[in-house]
């Protein structure tokens, strides 16, 4: 009895393993019915860089993708390739590369793009050229109505352990070029915009940090720190430069899922590690409030809306919600900065929930499973799972067009035991409804800033004629000459009229 109990382990162990390690890549235009009948979904397309023989979609660019990030007015999506340390945009319409983005920067060409230091952040060494590096794009967030991409570096390149502090760079979405770049945190992950467009928070997941933004000016330059904010402690960061760790392990509260309430007056975190829970912070006051717990354990990412907090929940593979005015109630009269809220309704998904979208009307969640390699659909109306969707191996980003028919999702790569496996893809799916979903109408964009609008891109992709004619004006402290300020002049003028009449065509 006992040698055949241990062969069953055995064979339990080993498949539990080849189920981890087996990549699946699903085919192009397979379509999956929901089970109430009223969502029909199609695998439309795929970007990839696992099949060079598969020409028509292979892009070198796609490297283990972290996230995906769909305009507001649904015309562009970029993916962030963490290890390709790109973002590209993508048409959406057509699915053609419009721009490759790269993130590497040395500390002469990319002088004027950093914003002044806001003393916020220590470093543990003197590097001599702490702003030569290449940065790991991970998650993205839109303000100003879509004109500007906010993307935060997993680490800088020099940075083995993710001890120092990171950047984050600013992407003007109508150029697709780098327009500004920001200290951050050690490990930023998580991005939230208000809804007023007026302040950005930035989550660490390196040292259990927050620091917020105000972005309140149409002028980036304008843009600046003004508080950073500590969920119960900061993590101290003595891992030491000469041997690497698993930082997903020693991170403390793993900061992960954030979002503004409704009306901007809070903001939510996910502590996906740790002892769990979700972080409150008083967004008008700029403080830390508590947190509180009674959830599922390793939450990651958070959505609010309609009268709920949605969480996923990766390890276990759940989407819970609870409504938001009993969450709130809770997180105003906390006793230590601790809480507990308990009657959180429970849907189980597919395994390894990360990335959670809705759908414009609401009415459905869409989850990037990613142990499960599939996308899961929930009705929000009952709280029950209507349909899991095969993807390519491993999805973890997720994004919803806002006419709810397309979801690009992004699979990363995994590595175990020396091996590369995953799905090395970007997913595009196309959604059909029974009941038509509402079009959520594009916001309005910020208005143009000369200093940032780039007519000629230079050889980077970092900066644009425009901008460096504004930077020339703003820093010349000499004589300028009638002559040499008439040419600026006249190219400040031509540069928008050429603009408008290339549009116009």
């Amino acid at each position: 009895m006992r040698t055949k109990s241990l062969i069953a382990l055995v064979a339990a162990i080993l498949a539990t393993s080849l189920t981890c390690n087996a990549v699946v890549h699903p085919n192009i235009g397979d379509v999956t019915t929901s089970t109430d009948g009223k969502l029909k979904i199609t695998f439309a397309g795929r970007i990839q860089n696992f099949s060079p023989s598969m020409t028509e979609s292979y892009d070198t660019d796609i490297n283990s993708p972290k996230s995906a990030n769909i305009t507001p007015d649904g015309k562009k999506y970029y993916i962030n390739s963490l290890e390709g340390r790109v973002t590209i945009a993508y048409d959406m319409a057509t699915n053609k590369k419009l721009k490759t983005i790269h993130h590497d920067f040395t500390d002469e060409n990319s002088k004027h793009l950093w914003a002044p230091s806001s003393g916020l952040f220590k470093w543990h060494k003197q590097w001599e050229k702490p702003n030569t590096f290449m940065g790991k794009p991970v998650e993205g967030a839109f303000s100003h109505g879509g004109r500007y991409l906010w993307v935060p570096y997993f680490r800088r390149t020099f940075d083995l352990n993710a001890i120092e502090p990171s950047a984050m760079a600013v992407i003007d979405t109508r150029c697709d070029s780098i327009i500004r770049l920001f200290e951050t945190g050690p490990l930023p992950k998580m991005l939230a915009t208000s809804h007023d467009s007026k302040t950005l928070a930035v989550t660490h997941w390196g040292d259990n940090t927050i620091g917020l933004i105000d972005i309140s000016s149409n002028n980036p330059k304008d843009w600046h720190y003004t508080k950073m904010l500590v969920v119960d402690y900061i993590l101290p960061l003595n891992f030491g430069t000469s041997k690497k760790i698993n930082r997903n392990n020693h991170s403390g509260y793993c900061l992960r899922g954030t979002a503004f309430t409704p009306d901007d007056k809070y903001i939510i975190v996910c502590c996906m590690g740790g002892s769990g829970g979700l972080a409150v912070i008083d967004a008008q006051k700029q403080e830390y409030l508590g947190r509180i717990t009674g959830m599922m354990s390793n939450v990651r990412h958070i959505l609010i809306r309609d009268g709920y907090i949605y969480l996923s929940v990766n390890a276990a593979g759940y989407v819970q919600r609870i409504k938001f005015d009993e969450f709130m109630n809770v997180a105003k009269n906390m006793t230590n900065q601790k809480g507990s809220i308990s009657g959180w309704e429970n849907c189980k998904v597919g395994a390894g929930a990360r990335t959670i979208e809705f759908s414009p009307s609401g009415k459905y969640i869409f989850a990037a499973c990613n142990d499960a390699s599939c996308v899961s659909v929930i009705d929000t109306r009952t709280m029950k799972k209507i349909a899991d969707v095969p993807a390519d191996s491993y999805p973890v980003g997720l994004d919803v067009s806002n006419d709810g028919k397309t979801v690009i999702i992004t699979s990363q790569e995994h590595t175990t035991n020396g091996h590369d496996y995953g799905g090395q893809a970007v997913d595009i799916f196309h959604i059909e409804y029974a009941e038509p979903e509402p079009v959520i109408p594009a916001p309005k964009t910020a208005d143009s800033d000369s200093a940032t609008v780039a007519a000629k891109e230079n050889g980077n992709g970092n900066a644009s004629s425009s901008n460096a004619i504004m930077n020339w004006l703003s820093t010349t402290t000499g004589k300028v000459t009638a002559g040499a300020l008439a040419a600026v002049l006249i190219a400040a003028i031509a540069v928008p009229v050429s603009m408008r009449r290339k549009n116009k065509k």
